[in-house]
Order: structure tokens, then sequence, then C-alpha cells
């Protein structure tokens, strides 16, 4: 008998410890006695017998055993003469009612394209890296100081090949592609959504099955490693969308595993998403939480992945999420909190920031649970930074207003000012807004076809000024007009006309200026780096900030108009005197505006205002964002 899986791992796995179970669980590649084959191990506890199926033994149940590796739970085993590329799944007969089923390995490296299911045997140890230099410097690239501004995209949708029946690109030729563009836009990171094998193409990833497979619709792990290694010598991070909170139901995922709920809690109350029809992870099972961690770990040890992006957080920590009284069970306490996800999400990112520190772990958390990301000795869960939705929504909702109501929803602008240090913070303009009749970002902005443009330009600036991180989905960029199809192209022959062209050239100097200009990043999540100047004037439909660097007056003037009315001699106060140079006007011709503006530069006058010692005499263009930056 091998000893490839040993009884320490065993051990570790039953303490919930075992960092690199992916690396003994599933199917490896082994030589036994001079025999080459492959070595296959599966945890499930409550099986009366499981057997090896596939395309090598004609997928018979019987003809080959697995051996039952005692309290554990773990069934192990090494066949002779199956090698990469071989399909496979585990055959369980379940102790219970009579239960039997084929069941995918949840820890399989690769996949059968849907909607075939079949695990398949697959070597990671075969890739030759090119990307040292970027793995050497990345952790500066993730600082809280460092520009981070993410590009998220979905691959099966970002281009397509109409002359080839509407396909999706491969992994490689995505490589060449998006890096290209990517870099041209001036982005720091880019983000996908979850690339991790899935059945269903609607649930564009999110509904898991093949946790550490890479969806094999655009290649084999190794193109998507190749993938992630051009973007890396590119100087571009890589995210992963990361998927803990639920999985589905499909028979050949991890749903009723072995005859009994192994991976899900069996009490509905706990163990299912109705609104979504997933199932619910059980937190509290060491295995399983093992199982999520080891994940986790996985991608940034064996892809490079220089962060992760935990969706749907809010589900986790809350045992009511989405769900009417009576329809969920109270913690020990009495209260709301699943202690069980708390406990597991600080281990989480105990874990992964323990052994990858110079990688960044993102919560979506829509909720104000407090201390999201603040480490956990503090009593936080450990997150490096967190989405603020909160912003997101006001800020859509405050824009979609014609110009005219705007003054009467002042707040929806300014409220965040009071919460925005409270947390790392992403500014997000994500997938999940130009989605199920929510429109996309430019259809939601009011007024005439140049005003909708204008004030996508304000949205955007809004967000690249504002203090946090920055992230935009696929197609903001270019002004698509529909809402976002997850089975065809963004509408790239839009790039034919002016507008949108004038609007990607916004949005790639908005990512040049956050990147080359401190004041615009180094302080993103520290409240020194950020004071107004004017949070007032909500008449006249304009605010006005400044932002600072960690030198010494280093600093960048920021103000907008949120009306199509120009404002003449508008006077903003600045901390000292000398010309103020306009170093982005978002009503410039280059991006499709009337070309109003302050001819490059303003002389501060010594006249008190604002509470500071000098004033800007200044047009504000109709509709536009302004960022002066005072001369040496």
């Amino acid at each position: 008998m091998s000893t490839f899986l040993t009884d320490y791992d065993l051990y570790l796995l039953g303490e919930g410890n075992h960092n690199r179970i992916y690396e003994k669980l599933g199917a490896h590649l082994l030589t036994l006695d001079g025999v080459a084959g492959t070595h296959f191990a599966v945890w499930a506890p409550n099986a009366h017998e499981v057997c090896v199926v596939g395309d090598f033994n004609g997928w018979r149940h019987g003809a080959f055993y697995l051996n039952s590796r005692g309290n554990s739970g773990v069934w192990d085993g090494f066949i002779p003469h199956v090698g990469v590329g071989a399909l496979y799944k585990f055959s369980i007969h379940s102790r219970h009612l009579g239960y039997q089923v084929e069941k995918a390995d949840p820890y399989g490296f690769a996949a059968e394209t849907r909607p075939l299911s079949a695990s398949k045997v697959w070597d990671l140890s075969q890739y030759a890296w090119s990307d040292a230099a970027w793995m050497a410097r990345r952790g500066k690239a993730n600082r809280l100081d460092a520009p981070i501004a993410i590009y998220e995209i979905h691959l099966g949708s970002w281009r397509r090949v109409p002359e080839e029946g509407n396909r999706w690109l491969t992994y490689r030729e995505l490589a060449t592609r998006l890096t290209d563009y990517v870099k041209a836009m001036g982005y720091t990171h880019v983000e996908f959504l979850p690339v991790s094998e899935h059945p269903l193409d609607a649930s564009w990833g999110y509904q898991t099955v093949g946790y550490f497979a890479p969806t094999s619709r655009f290649g084999t792990p190794d193109d998507f490693r190749f993938l992630v290694d051009t973007l890396h010598q590119a100087g571009i991070g890589v995210v992963l969308d990361w998927v803990p909170a639920h999985f589905p139901r499909d028979g050949h995922g991890l749903a009723y595993f072995d005859g009994t709920h192994l991976y899900e809690h069996e009490d509905p109350r706990k163990g299912e998403h109705t609104e979504w029809g997933t199932k619910i992870f059980n937190f509290g099972r060491n295995e399983v939480c093992n199982f999520l961690i080891s994940n986790a770990l996985f991608w940034l040890d064996k892809y490079h992945i220089d962060g992760l992006r935990v969706d749907a957080v809010a589900s986790m920590l809350y045992l009511d999420y989405a769900r009417k009284e009576g329809e969920w069970i109270p913690n020990q306490y009495g209260g709301r909190e699943n202690l069980d996800a708390v406990a597991f999400l600080r281990r989480l990112n105990e874990r992964v920031y323990g052994e990858f520190p110079d990688t960044i772990m993102m919560a979506e958390e829509s909720t104000a649970w407090p201390g999201v990301s603040r480490p956990t000795y503090l009593g936080g869960l450990g997150f490096g930074v967190k989405w603020d939705m909160g912003w997101m929504h006001d800020t859509l909702k405050y824009l979609s207003l014609e110009p005219i109501h705007r003054k009467y929803h002042h707040d929806q602008l300014t409220f965040r000012s009071l919460y925005a240090f409270t947390e790392n913070f992403i500014l997000p303009l994500s997938h999940d807004e130009v989605v199920h009749g929510k429109r996309s970002l430019l259809d939601k902005m009011p007024g005439d076809l140049w005003q909708k443009f204008a004030n996508m330009r304000l949205l955007l600036g809004l967000m690249y000024a504002q203090p946090g991180k920055k992230l935009l989905f696929m197609g903001g960029e270019i002004g698509q007009w529909q809402e976002w199809k997850h089975d065809s192209s963004l509408e790239w022959h839009l790039l034919d006309y002016p507008l949108h062209i004038g609007l990607q050239r916004w949005t790639r100097d908005l990512n040049t200026c956050y990147r080359g200009e401190p004041a615009f990043h180094e302080r993103d999540c520290d409240p020194s780096g950020f004071e107004w100047i004017d949070c007032s004037d909500f008449e006249q439909g304009v605010v006005s900030f400044l932002r600072e660097g960690k030198i010494a007056n280093d600093y960048i003037l920021i103000a907008f108009n949120f009306t199509p009315v120009p404002r003449y001699n508008y006077h903003l106060g600045v901390p000292w005197g000398g010309r103020w140079q306009e170093i982005l006007n978002s009503d410039a011709p280059l991006y499709g505006g009337a070309g109003q503006g302050n001819h490059g530069a303003v002389a501060a006058a010594p006249i008190p205002w604002h509470g500071r010692s000098h004033l800007l005499n200044v047009t504000v263009p109709p509709l536009a964002m302004l960022v002066f930056k005072p001369q040496s």
C-alpha cells in the first residue's frame, strides 16, 4: 500500500488544519514499485464502499474499489497505468437508504466541458512560469497605499468570434488580447468572475462544482496559467472571484455527497439558499472548512493568483439572510450571527495572509458589519479591503436623477464621508449593476445623448476621485448601451463613434492620473488624505475637495458640477498661492465634451476663502469634473 496519504495527513484533515490537502486528496500521478499510475483519494465518511470509474475501466462499478482509511472517512487507492487526461468519477455506495451515485472529484484539477461532468487526471507540476519579476514585487502593488484600479471581466463575453459561430476566446487567445488592452487602458489589476468549473453558463461561474478546476470552456489548466502568466509579465495583478458561500445542487457535485448532507447542513433552515436554489456549506465541520481554505490557498499557490474577492459575505454572516421569520435558526446566544461562518472567515484570512502576505483578500459585504477589513486580533474579520456597496448604490441613484432634482438628494453624494474610513474600501461599479433590468451604466444616465455621456464621465470621475480603490466592470469604459449578456460579446463596434471613443479615453486618463499622482491613491484608506473644500453647495450642484499624498503639500483639488449649467467665477479655497494647473477636465473635446475650462491653469489670489488662505476663481463646466494640481 502506498504511503502517499499518511496518517498525519488524515489527522490534520480531521483537525481542519491541512492547508495543502489538495496535494493528497483527489487524483495524483504516482509511480509505485516502478509502475506509473494515479493515486485516488476522496472524503466520504458515510460511504459503504467507493469505486473509481472512468474511461480506463469502462465506467464499471466494482472495477476498482478504494480502501477505507478508518475513522478519517477517507477512501484511497492506486490504479496503475492511469495517466494525464484520464476521465473518472467516484462511484459511492452509501450506508444510508441504499443511495448510490457517481460524483465528480471535489479536489479534481480538471474537468470535462459541460454538459459532461467527469473529472480529469491532470499534472500541475509541468508548467514553467515566467513571472518571477512580478511575484517579487507584487506585494508593493497590493499595498493599501498603492494604486489599485481593477477591470472586472467575464471571460466568456469580453470578446467573442462572430465569424466562427460566436465562439468565446480561449485562455491563450485572451492572454495577448486582454493583456494588451488592460495595459493600454492603464488598469493595475483584473478580476475574473469565477473561473472554477461550473455546469451552467448563465450562473456566470457563481454556482461552482469543480472548486479546484479552471473551467474547461476556454482551455486546459495550463492554458489558464498562461493567461495569468502573461498578465503578470505585463505588470498586471490577477484577482479571482471566489464563492465559499454556497454551491449548486447538481447531482455530480458536492450536494448530498455520500448519501448524507456532508458539505451542507441537513436542516434547510441552515443549509439552503432558497432564493438562489443552492446549498450552504456547513462551516461548523472541520473537513468542510479545510476544503474551502485549502482551495483558497490552492489558487494562490498553483496559479499565482494575487488575490481573492470573496462573494456574498453578508449571506454567510447572517443566519436570517434573505429569510422570513421562522425560516432560520438563531445561534446559541439567540442572535442572527452565523458564528461558525465568522470563525471560518477569520481563519481563512489568517491562513491566506500567513502564507501569502503579499496578496489581497477582498470582501463583497453589503451590510454594516463592523471590522470587515480590520485584523482578527482586533476583533475584525481580517480582510484586506471591503467593497463599498453603499457608495455604489447611492451614487448610481443620485446620478440617475434629472439634474433639476439632484439638489434635493445632495446627501447621497456626501453621506459616504461619514463612514469612508471605517473600512479599507473598494469603490465598485460591478457586473451586478448592469443586469436583470437595471440597464447599463450609460443608459441609467438622464438627459439627451450629450448629457448621458457627460453624466457617465462624472460617474467614473467620482469613483476615481473619492478615497478608495477602484473597480469597473467591462463595457462601462466604452459606454455599453445594452445590459451585459453572458452569452454575447461586448459592443465593441461602438468605438466607431466619437462619444464612445471619448469615454474610453476618459477612463484611460483617469487610470493614468490615479496611478501617476500619489495624492490620488497613497491615502485611499487614510482620513488624513481627504478634506472637503465645500460639500454643501447643493443649490449650484457643486462639490469640491482636496486629496493629499504622503509628501507634505502634495495636493490635488477636485471639483464636480452635477448640473447642466456652467458655473462661471466659481470660488474655491486653497491652502496656498501660485498657479494651479488643470490636469484633467471631463469637458475637454478629447473626451466628447464642449471644451469649457480654465485655459490650462488658474492663479490663486491671496483672498481667504473656505477657511483657507487663497482663492481660485474658476469655471466649472456643465456636468463636468475638474482636477487641479499646484505647480511647483
